[in-house]
């Protein structure tokens, strides 16, 4: 069995990651989260540690004996505050897992990096893979550190490293309201990202960083698929626009 660390697992899509993991054999989970009461439910079931990304300390502990970390602990909000979450969060906790994932000899580590990274272009324009980031907040910023400091760790230090581009993440299914259209064309179905994560862990002939794309298959999207298709086979199902029964139709048809 490969040991799994999942940070941030008390978080929206933590405890998503940790439902699909968790059904499947091949896997032992460790369960880490500073909000210690959020792993209640998995107790008993998975090994659960309170764990504050920005101590040292901890993250060296957390991550001894394990194979994959999928890094997902911070603040999600874009609104968040750089002095009092983004720092300690995305900056310091980042680091400090990537240097413990590292003296610890763990194998792989997937970041959870956003679409803030790329949200000051205009909303009409499609991010490809090579696209320079341009963030438009300071969460964005934060990210893109995410992604700097695991592309050092990949290159620099030889572990390999994922960062995922998180777009819009939310189950259309069972929400009643209609998304924006910006977030329509970067949304991200909670089964499409289990796809995503799942070929992610098990991907071969990864090059020692790369950055993919997750949203779904949308319409219109936000970023574009194509590499992320390619490096780990990739095949997005959901399309926003289809789910909020937004029709497309013929020019020819609309005039009459």
């Amino acid at each position: 069995m490969r040991k799994i660390l999942v940070t941030g697992a008390a978080g929206k899509i933590g405890r998503d990651v940790v439902s699909v993991l968790g059904r499947m054999e091949e896997y032992q989970l460790r369960l880490a989260d500073i909000n210690y009461p959020g792993l209640e439910p998995f107790r008993g079931t998975h090994e659960v540690i309170e764990l504050d990304v920005a101590d040292m300390k901890g993250c060296q502990a957390v991550c001894e004996g394990v194979d994959v970390v999928i890094h997902l602990a911070g603040d999600p909000s874009p609104d968040g505050d750089f002095y009092s979450s983004l720092l300690d969060g995305h900056i310091k906790g980042t680091y400090n897992i990537l240097r413990s994932a590292k003296d610890n000899r763990v194998s792989r580590v997937i970041v959870a990096s956003s679409a803030q990274t790329i949200e000051n272009y205009p909303l009409d324009h499609q991010i490809q893979h090579q696209s320079p980031v341009r963030p438009k907040n300071m969460y964005g910023v934060s990210k893109c550190f995410v992604e700097a400091v695991a592309s050092y760790f990949g290159y620099s230090e030889g572990l390999q490293t994922i960062a995922l581009r998180i777009g819009a993440y939310d189950d259309l299914d069972a929400q009643e309201g209609k998304l924006s259209a910006r977030d329509m064309s970067a949304y991200l179905s909670p089964a499409d990202f289990a796809d995503l994560l799942l070929k992610t862990i098990t991907a071969e002939q990864l090059p020692p960083f790369c950055t993919l794309h997750a949203i779904s298959d949308n319409r219109f999207k936000r970023l574009n698929l194509d590499e992320t298709k390619k490096l780990v086979g990739y095949e997005p199902t959901a399309d926003a626009f289809a789910l909020s029964e937004i029709p497309l139709f013929d020019r020819e048809e609309t005039v009459k």
